[in-house]
């Protein structure tokens, strides 16, 4: 990655860390599931509220932990507005490929858009985890979610 951009990423990172967006809890929400890593104590609980079409119309979470759990998980709810379950599965794999540096082709890339930015975590493989403990906590929620409806 090229020192600019490498720079340019952590910004975003922080940025998301420092100013969370959906940092709130949602009441009553269809999904909802809580990702817990005991080897650093970082948590992330998330909530999702869905439309009639079974799209995500409103989506919070709360945590506490590193940077990189943190600002993941914000950028997760920012990703999951406007699609169906069925689509934040499919960003949620397509993000878990890129973390473990499987090759994505560039319109695999462009589907994560923002979430592109967390990359960079794969030079720390210890920090891979903290990235994707929203998306495990996502993964478990929609399972929850399924198993329930009858």
């Amino acid at each position: 990655m090229l020192p600019d951009l490498d720079e340019l990423y952590k910004e975003v990172i922080l940025d998301h860390y420092r100013n969370p967006r959906n940092s709130k809890r949602l009441e009553d929400p269809q999904v909802k599931a809580h990702g817990f890593n005991p080897f650093c104590g970082d948590e992330v609980d998330l909530q999702l509220r869905l439309n009639g079409d079974g799209a995500v119309h409103e989506v919070g979470f709360q945590g506490r932990g590193c940077s990189i759990s943190q600002a993941s998980a914000s950028m997760l709810t920012e990703e999951l507005k406007g699609k169906t379950l069925e689509q934040a599965e499919a960003v949620r794999q397509l993000f878990r490929r890129m973390m473990m540096g499987e090759k994505l082709t560039s319109d695999e890339m462009e589907s994560l858009s923002s979430l592109t930015v967390l990359s960079g975590v794969r030079q720390f493989p210890v920090r891979i985890k903290c990235a994707l403990l929203a998306f495990s906590a996502l993964e478990d929620g929609i399972k929850e979610y399924r198993g329930g409806k009858k």
